[in-house]
């Protein structure tokens, strides 16, 4: 679907970014631009060392932020796909400098839904968080309000416009400011500090993230959230499995954290549906038919069926967890 397309995605030097384009360039051979927008230009310079621009004819490095609405509409003149990417993610700082997260987060994403709509893109699908499931820290909150953004925005778009979607997941393990980055970090100190024992988390690699997120453009006719069925670890498991010999210190949960992580919550069970490898959360419309059309088109393509109330999917009650040697491969 990209070939003889234009791409951009926001955040295009993070982790996510760099898989992305990894996986783009080798799956579409015909690729009319891929836009790497960004605010690092140390980040722009070190990525093209990678995906030069001499090499790969079709790639552009734009330096800019979306809080910069001007440059934002700019770098999206000509562009029929966008992947949102960019935000501010450390919980901690959030709550130390909560403007700029509101800055960035949520914005930032209300210029991209409206440049989206004046450029009129085709699709654009954002990245979320499992933090922004029943949030209990301000980032979750940002990333929230900015779901929020993106689904509202396929109801003021106006007729045959631009299309919407949100792809939610958990943890990348391996990632930078990951656990296992941390770890790694450590390797030479004998002890190591656990905030609670019986934490869990959602694991997904960055190859996976970028595959949901192309099953999104693919497949999603807009307006739904997009949870993909994930495998859970226990963090207690994966430390032990870097290094067993670690004298653990067990501290308490820091502000804003959860013990299991959430990407559906009880109240989004009655606007859900389960498919194969996903769940869907559907529009949160005052459109009924908006709802019952989408509903419909899950059912008839993907087989969907709706769970059951009170249903709700988190990093503790999931059913699939890794296991002591799986979470070893990731320190190969």
């Amino acid at each position: 679907m990209f070939n003889n397309k234009s791409i951009l995605i926001t955040g295009g030097t993070g982790s996510f970014g760099n898989e992305f384009v990894k996986k783009i360039i080798k799956k579409y051979k015909k690729i009319k631009k891929l836009i790497i927008f960004s605010r690092d230009e140390l980040k722009q310079h070190e990525m093209s060392k990678i995906f030069s621009e001499d090499k790969y004819k079709f790639i552009r490095y734009f330096l800019g932020d979306i809080r910069d609405r001007e440059r934002l509409f700019s770098a999206l003149n000509g562009v029929d796909y966008v992947v949102h990417a960019a935000a501010l993610k450390q919980v901690p700082r959030a709550e130390y400098n909560p403007f700029e997260y509101i800055k960035t987060n949520i914005l930032g994403a209300q210029n991209l839904v409206e440049g989206c709509i004046e450029k009129k893109i085709k699709k654009v699908v954002a990245l979320s968080t499992d933090k922004a499931a029943a949030p209990i820290n301000l980032y979750g909150a940002t990333k929230l309000c900015s779901d929020k953004l993106f689904i509202a925005a396929n109801n003021i778009k106006g007729f045959g416009g631009s299309n919407f979607s949100v792809v939610r997941y958990g943890n990348v393990l391996g990632s930078r400011g990951s656990l296992v980055d941390v770890l790694k970090k450590n390797k030479n100190k004998n002890f190591f500090q656990i905030t609670d024992n019986e934490m869990t988390r959602f694991n997904i690699t960055l190859e996976e993230s970028v595959k949901h997120v192309l099953w999104s453009f693919q497949n999603s006719p807009g307006g739904d959230i997009l949870v993909p069925k994930l495998k859970s670890y226990k963090v207690l498991d994966l430390i032990n499995a870097y290094n067993p010999n670690f004298k653990l210190k067990e501290i308490g949960i820091r502000p804003g954290e959860k013990i299991h992580e959430e990407m559906i919550t009880e109240s989004d069970s009655f606007n859900t549906l389960e498919l194969k490898n996903y769940f869907v959360i559907l529009p949160n419309t005052f459109s009924e038919n908006k709802i019952l059309t989408t509903k419909k088109y899950y059912k008839k393509n993907f087989k969907a069926k709706s769970v059951k109330k009170g249903f709700k999917y988190n990093s503790g009650n999931n059913p699939d967890f890794l296991t002591k040697k799986e979470l070893k491969l990731f320190f190969n």
